[in-house]
């Protein structure tokens, strides 16, 4: 196996702080995967062999309910560990992880997790950091779910895609993957009907927009509004 450069991960928020030499170790057992766009990294149930770092591109974790429906559980974006289940004392994953566009890992044993982590414990405080604030996201859209109406829990979602994943471009903040409706629906518990519905409002409104697949907040103030409980929107002039 050809050695990995430690610059490959030096900047990342979980190995944050660790010298060229503990990084290198690091990387002794790792190796670089490419995943295309919809390639599954790992499957919901399957035995958990392997942990990750997203060096590049977006994935997104879905779990499917008793009724077969998909429900998108997270955002993985550049820089984030994910699929260590070892430190969640799990042998399977409990999501599917997908390639919504092609992206770049590093990928090491489960195995190696202990004693990562042991050797490096800064490591494990800012995986479980991250982990706390997927919780804390996780929690806050059961909450959205539970007490928001439908138009609310989509403006959210967008805004929080917006500040995940989003670039400013001359038409407003551009979501740097695809989404699609049936995704904003599975993010929201809404229907795809419904989600298709209001979202061809807001298009109307000059409030969302898309361009070539890519999702565009043109009217991000607009959305917040609607996000806080603010009236519907207005058509463009």
């Amino acid at each position: 196996m050809a050695k990995l450069e430690w610059t490959l991960i030096a900047a990342s928020p979980p190995f944050c702080g660790l010298m060229e030499p503990d990084l290198r170790e690091i990387l002794q057992q790792a190796r670089v995967l490419r995943y295309d766009r919809g390639k599954t990294v790992f499957q919901e149930g399957g035995p958990a062999t392997s942990f990750f770092l997203l060096l590049n591109g977006r994935l997104k974790v879905v779990q499917t309910t008793t009724e077969g429906q998909q429900v998108v559980m997270r955002l993985i974006n550049p820089g984030d560990l994910f699929g260590f289940a070892a430190a969640l004392g799990v042998v399977k994953y409990p999501g599917t992880s997908i390639a919504t566009i092609e992206s770049l890992a590093v990928a090491w044993p489960q195995s190696y997790w202990p004693e990562m982590t042991e050797r490096f414990p800064a490591i494990l405080a800012n995986a479980m950091r991250g982990l706390g604030e997927h919780l804390q996201s996780q929690q806050n859209r059961l909450r959205e779910m539970a007490t928001q109406k439908v138009e609310r829990r989509i403006a959210h979602a967008l805004l929080r895609l917006g500040k995940q994943a989003g670039k400013r471009t001359d038409q407003g903040i551009e979501i740097d993957f695809p989404v699609t409706r049936q995704d904003l629906a599975d993010m929201t518990g809404a229907t795809l009907f419904t989600v298709s519905r209001i979202i061809s409002t807001w298009d109307q409104a000059c409030i969302t927009g898309s361009e070539r697949q890519y999702l565009i907040i043109r009217d991000p103030h607009a959305l917040l509004a609607i996000a806080d409980g603010a009236g519907a929107p207005s058509k463009c002039s």
